[in-house]
């Protein structure tokens, strides 16, 4: 089993939400737990308002991450009311390795069968309960990081929750730490259009689709079973008849239409401190929502190859765009969360979220992880350096991505 500890840390915060307007939302998204403030490319000190890079996900509190350690194997999230499995060590041998992975198929199986500390009712989470246990006080792992895993700091909370990277005794990456949801992709990814299912990896930080057999018995993953209320991730959207939406789930209020453009991360952090000095649509305090929040947007029982539309509720309106591979498809939209990196250069990423085909390049271009998937992309920079994209699966670098503005609903 590797276990590590998320390094302690406090940014200045310069913005935060009060308590009693969590406490009206019977279902509030915790925060991300970003401490540092970045600029392009290195931590800086958190920015005053009217600065270069102000308004990012260190600067505004949400409702703050908090867990009950159970003493019998299970923790509860205070935030979410979610129960949740301790550890993703599944033979109980005291190592987290392949021997604890399941195929998503097994992995549901399981969880209907599974009696634990005097509950019969867990369940493989949905991939937005899943995505409320990242901790963005992670760093990625190197890319030429080998073996070694000394010194890492995986997205979640290793006080409370057992963590494995990759088994590379058995030939795995240090990333190879994915774990599987109970959110199957509607369409499909790859060239072959194969049958997916998403998953939060908690060693990258990132959400993904992961391609599988028909049957759902090939590609393994770790486990994290939860139970409780399954009211977390279902949104109540109310039109406001003003431009704005409300959910009533999270206590979140959005711009009902994006940006209808593509900007850099700066100026997509500029361009709430501009609308509200405008009062946009009647209010002044809009933000860049942090990843968790703009994640929770996510409707996955869309997708552009089965609805024609985007990974998103109809009351929202959002942009068209042509993707690399000459699609009408929908845009990559940017969150104020830097994607921290283990280089001179750890603030050089930023996390987004898909409405559209999360495209990558795979002998052509092609979606590759889905709509509803969540990456990174740098922050400044040129597209036309990446013809083939970057990494593994090639994914697109855009650099250039759409905004939706949120705040706290009154």
């Amino acid at each position: 089993m590797t276990l590590r500890s998320a390094p302690v840390g406090a940014a200045i915060i310069l913005a935060t939400t009060t308590v009693a307007a969590f406490a009206q939302a019977p279902y509030p998204v915790p925060d991300t737990r970003q401490s540092t403030c970045y600029d392009t490319d290195v931590v800086i000190d958190c920015p005053a308002p009217g600065d270069a890079f102000y308004g990012q996900d260190a600067q505004h509190q949400g409702p703050v991450p908090s867990y009950t350690a159970n003493g019998d194997g299970t923790v509860r999230d205070d935030v979410t009311g979610l129960m949740w499995l301790q550890s993703p060590d599944l033979n109980g041998d005291g190592d987290i390795n392949v021997a604890d992975k399941l195929s998503y198929g097994h992995a549901m199986a399981m969880a209907d069968q599974l009696s634990f500390a005097g509950y019969d009712d867990w369940r493989v989470p949905t991939i937005t309960e899943l995505y409320s246990l990242i901790d963005f006080n992670g760093m990625m792992p190197p890319e030429n990081k080998g073996t070694d895993t000394a010194g890492l700091v995986p997205f979640i909370d290793t006080t409370y929750f057992a963590f494995g990277f990759g088994d590379t005794d058995a030939g795995e990456r240090v990333i190879d730490a994915q774990m599987v949801s109970s959110t199957v992709y509607v369409s499909g990814t790859m060239r072959r259009n194969d049958p997916t299912v998403f998953g939060v990896n908690f060693a990258d930080g990132r959400i993904k689709g992961y391609g599988m057999h028909p049957r759902g018995d090939d590609k393994l993953f770790y486990v994290m079973l939860v139970r409780g209320d399954t009211g977390y991730s279902v949104p109540a959207f109310t039109d406001n008849g003003d431009g704005t939406v409300t959910d009533a789930s999270t206590g979140l209020m959005w711009e009902q239409a994006d940006s209808g453009a593509a900007m850099s991360w700066q100026d997509a952090l500029s361009r709430a401190e501009r609308l509200n000095a405008e009062d946009h649509l009647g209010h002044a305090d809009w933000r860049l929502p942090n990843v968790k929040e703009l994640q929770g947007l996510v409707d996955y029982t869309r997708a552009p190859d089965t609805t024609g539309s985007a990974a998103l509720d109809p009351v929202f309106a959002i942009s068209a765009i042509i993707n690399e591979a000459g699609q009408v498809d929908y845009p990559y939209f940017w969150s104020a969360t830097t994607h921290a990196n283990f280089t001179r250069f750890p603030g050089r990423y930023a996390s987004y979220v898909s409405f559209g085909r999360a495209m990558g390049y795979m002998n052509g271009w092609t979606d590759v992880h889905g709509a509803g998937a969540q990456r990174s992309d740098p922050k400044l920079g040129d597209p036309a350096d990446y013809p083939e994209g970057h990494g593994p699966q090639g994914d697109a670098i855009r650099i250039l991505n759409h905004v939706r503005l949120v705040r706290d609903a009154d």
